[in-house]
């Protein structure tokens, strides 16, 4: 569905934040400490009712697209790229996204994940900056592992146009960042704290930036970056063009769309919080036995690629080393493991070398791998959007997937 975005501020339009100097350290520090965008509580006072939904295949589902790409405006080698890689139908988000971002409205974009947001501002974007070399884009993700996956696309589709990116995230060296940013780059891909950081440098100059992406914002303000995002966006032109794709749509987000965003169109394609092909279930198990009873669910058949969240670097360090001693190949993945380490746990995964990865939800955050057959939630989750997060990694397109939740 799609609804015209109206403020309750009067005239339809959404007012801005008054503009700030744009300049020095007060407005781009090293402050880490801001405000998160929603209270967390903890997983045992989620009603446990909300982890069981019996996997079923609806007519719901079933969507009609109103386009092919080919009827889009988008360039011609856009065009070409998609026909080379046989995308020839848009996702609902995409049929929906797609005209009113080619027309340059601001976009609310609610989906859950894995339904395409990416190229749903990716190839509006793309066909922006190959009509006017002058354009820039900003494209803000709460991972590296997210950033780069955004970056992979984005060459994929814009092959052979000669645009230039520069991934902008923490984990990797600054100095190569700051290097490619100085020879001059179409896209800034990257998290807000290393953004953060390039701004206060002053080796970004967001006066050139008239696009803007937030991508998985619920997520970005659930790992505190609200203050670094509002700073940056403040800091940007006021004429400029704003996409914010979410799963959810909290107060928080809410509030943002309100002070940034100009006679936003929003396109909601999210019929439920889970997706309908997600087999969910609950494993009641007292905390001496919940080793043994995840050892006997990785050993089913059906377990083909699991992915495991625990809740702190220690504890996901410490059930990959536990497993290993059970004879499983299981790998960590955290936020303190390099970035070499981090990938080569994901393409373990994807490519079956493993077929068990162990993450914190940070690190999990933005992974695409196909056909992840299991998600288990070994601690609970902190807060129900997490748990939808996490167990969006399975069950994804028309695939069916299982979810499973440990509670004592």
């Amino acid at each position: 569905m799609i609804v015209n975005g109206s403020s309750s501020r009067g005239g339809g339009r959404f007012s801005r934040k008054p503009s700030h100097k744009r300049s020095g350290s007060s407005r781009f520090g090293n402050n880490r400490g801001g405000s998160r965008g929603r209270k967390k509580f903890t997983g045992d006072r989620i009603d446990h009712k909300l982890f069981i939904n019996k996997a079923v295949e609806t007519a719901e589902e079933t969507y009609v697209p109103q386009h092919t790409f080919a009827d889009f405006a988008l360039n011609q080698y856009l065009l070409r790229n998609l026909a080379a890689k046989q995308f020839n139908t848009p996702s609902p988000i995409q049929d929906q996204a797609i005209p009113f971002a080619l027309k340059g409205h601001d976009i609310i974009g609610i989906a859950n994940t894995g339904t395409g947001k990416t190229a749903a501002f990716l190839l509006p974007l793309i066909t922006k900056l190959g009509n006017d070399r002058k354009e820039k884009v900003l494209i803000l993700a709460p991972t590296r592992e997210l950033a780069q996956q955004i970056e992979a696309e984005f060459r994929t589709f814009a092959k052979g146009m000669w645009l230039w990116t520069v991934l902008c995230v923490g984990g990797m060296p600054i100095r190569k960042q700051i290097n490619l940013l100085s020879r001059g780059v179409d896209v800034v891909i990257g998290t807000p704290g290393r953004i953060t950081d390039l701004i206060t440098r002053k080796k970004i100059n967001l006066d050139e930036y008239k696009n803007v992406v937030l991508d998985e914002a619920d997520r970005m303000f659930d790992m505190g970056f609200i203050d670094e995002i509002r700073k940056i966006l403040q800091a940007m032109p006021q004429d400029r063009q704003n996409l914010f794709f979410s799963a959810t749509f909290p107060p928080a987000i809410k509030n943002l769309c309100s002070d940034f965003l100009k006679d936003p169109v929003t396109v909601s394609v999210k019929t439920r919080d889970t997706a309908s092909r997600v087999d969910q279930d609950i494993v009641k198990v007292a905390p001496a036995h919940k080793l043994d009873i995840l050892v006997e669910i990785l050993q089913r058949p059906e377990a083909k690629k699991v992915l495991v969240f625990r809740e702190t670097k220690r504890s996901v360090d410490e059930l990959a080393d536990e497993l290993s001693a059970h004879g499983m190949k299981a790998l960590a993945l955290h936020g303190d493991m390099d970035n070499r380490g981090r990938k080569k746990a994901v393409d373990a995964l994807k490519t079956g070398e493993a077929h068990i990865v162990i993450a914190t939800d940070v690190a999990a955050r933005g992974i695409d791998i196909a056909d992840i057959t299991h998600v288990i939630n070994y601690d609970m989750p902190s807060t129900y959007d997490t748990y939808v997060h996490r167990i969006g990694r399975t069950g994804r397109g028309e695939k069916f997937g299982t979810a499973l939740t440990f509670v004592s």
